[in-house]
């Protein structure tokens, strides 16, 4: 009986570990197919983390045959750091546009006959009257179409049957160099999360305004009640916790701060216990704290002299504040960055070393601490966070070593 039990415990914290596996693997890439790792855990483990994540965070998790869905939506859509590698508003376009040619596309599309398409999109009066344009005829637009073509491989949305992008992109007029692609209409059907799709619009309901037209796809319903007040209040502070670098009291509106005051305990010891996460909590906010260090798409350079710069930065500030400043130059963090060349250069990379390099380095550095919410910048100045004195470096202590002979 009691080899029994212990296997049967066993068992237990094998199937706790794995669904807390398929749980980060869902939190850092929401849209799995069956060719991602933690796939397989998640469709073992759907039962039980459907309902809680519609209950603690609000979203609602697809799994299917092939593919596995978190619908998850961020909880500052502003934060322009989320986005994309090497994507910016025109490339988003272009993904658009893909993603609605894809949808009446047959099951296979070649590289270059989805460009033409595009190209033909691309020249609808609404677009052309913002002054978009999008051709085949040079490189850099070449190499767009293969960014977008390959961030939709990444998500699964296409397969590469064959050809090469890089001899599509290095020709011009020929068009000999192309590449051939499955299309996953099951997978892309799942891309887009949002609450209500583009099509449910009456004609000549929608909003007039692009930005307006983006906010009504993801409103989200709230009933006048306090229970469902206080339902999306919990939502919206646990989809921070997880999706946030930190929360700090001072960025929430007065209703969210009071009930965070009261809650963020409970609230954070049930998303660390799911998520494998440790809540470290501050007076001036809480943080879950990934010991891994695999559940972030943003992170501090582990090596290199960016690693290293954006580690003297975040002293320097943290100085800076002990000593009163409020705000500083990012002028002045550029010219601290020219010293410790000087100080450290032989262990940076040559172009760093020379000089005027300092200035792209500084914006470099502190773009990265921006994107873990450790500083904030303001007009060419910045001002350290609180969270930044946890990577401030202290004093080196030094401890008499013992010999023991046994």
């Amino acid at each position: 009986m009691t080899s029994t039990k212990s296997l049967a415990a066993t068992l237990e914290l094998h199937r706790a570990d794995e669904r807390r596996a398929a749980l980060r693997a869902l939190l850092m890439r929401p849209l799995l197919t069956a060719a991602d790792a933690g796939f397989a855990a998640v469709r073992r483990h759907a039962d039980q983390l459907r309902p809680w994540l519609l209950r603690e965070l609000g979203w609602v998790l697809q799994v299917e045959r092939d593919s596995a869905r978190l619908f998850k939506r961020p909880s500052d859509l502003s934060d322009g750091s989320r986005g994309a590698p090497g994507f910016d508003r025109r490339k988003y376009v272009l993904l658009c546009l893909a993603c609605a040619t894809l949808e009446r596309a047959e099951s296979q599309i070649t590289l270059r006959g989805l460009g033409d398409e595009l190209i033909r999109l691309a020249g609808a009066p609404e677009l052309a009257a913002t002054g978009y344009h999008f051709g085949l005829e040079l490189a850099h637009e070449r190499r767009e179409l293969v960014l977008v073509c390959r961030f939709l491989i990444g998500w699964g949305v296409l397969t590469r049957v064959a050809g090469d992008e890089e001899a599509f992109v290095a020709s011009a007029a020929e068009r000999g160099s192309d590449a051939l692609y499955d299309v996953h209409r099951r997978v892309l059907a799942s891309l887009l999360a949002c609450t209500r799709g583009p099509s449910t619009f009456a004609p000549g309901s929608e909003p007039l305004e692009a930005s307006k037209r983006l906010a009504a796809l993801v409103e989200e319903y709230v009933p006048d009640t306090q229970d469902a007040r206080r339902g999306a209040l919990r939502h919206a502070l646990a989809r921070r916790l997880l999706d946030d670098p930190v929360v700090y009291f001072d960025e929430l509106e007065p209703e969210a701060r009071d009930y965070f005051a009261n809650q963020r305990g409970p609230l954070a010891a049930r998303l660390g216990e799911a998520s494998d996460l440790r809540a470290e909590q501050r007076a001036e906010g809480v943080a879950l704290i990934d010991a891994d260090g695999d559940l972030s798409d943003a992170q501090l350079p582990a090596e290199g002299t960016l690693a290293h710069a954006t580690l003297l930065v975040a002293e320097y500030l943290v100085e800076a504040v002990r000593g009163g400043a409020q705000f500083v130059p990012e002028i002045e963090v550029a010219a601290y960055l020219r010293k410790a060349a000087d100080k450290y250069g032989r262990y940076w990379r040559k172009a760093e070393r020379e000089p005027g390099a300092e200035v792209a380095l500084a914006r470099e550095a502190l773009g990265q601490l921006d994107k873990l919410k450790l500083i904030h910048m303001r007009e060419g100045a910045v001002r350290a966070r609180p969270a930044l004195a946890r990577y401030s470096l202290g004093e080196p202590e030094l401890k008499q070593a013992q010999l023991s002979l046994t």
